[in-house]
């Protein structure tokens, strides 16, 4: 199974969303950067993404996006592969 990156807040309703669809998709674990608590991740995850939104999800060195972009991969049927390279 890939390894699985998610920058995330102690606080967000989309990161529990992202991260209850990777588990439905069988991860079992997510190494989580949590922006609000560690300070100069934001800016790693800005610099990273070009983005400021949480959560930003990453399979592997595939940088997927947010929450409504890992939804729409799976929807395609692009997900299950990803995670299985």
């Amino acid at each position: 199974m890939a390894r699985v990156v998610m920058y995330s807040t102690v606080v967000c309703p989309y990161c529990v969303m992202a991260e209850r669809l990777l588990k439905s998709r069988g991860v079992e674990t997510i190494e989580k950067i949590l922006i609000d608590r560690e300070p100069g991740k934001r800016e790693e995850m800005m610099s990273r993404t070009g983005r400021r939104t949480v959560p930003q999800i990453y399979i592997d060195d595939t940088h997927v996006g947010g929450f409504d972009d890992l939804s729409a991969l799976d929807r395609q049927g692009g997900l299950v592969p990803l995670l299985a390279a």
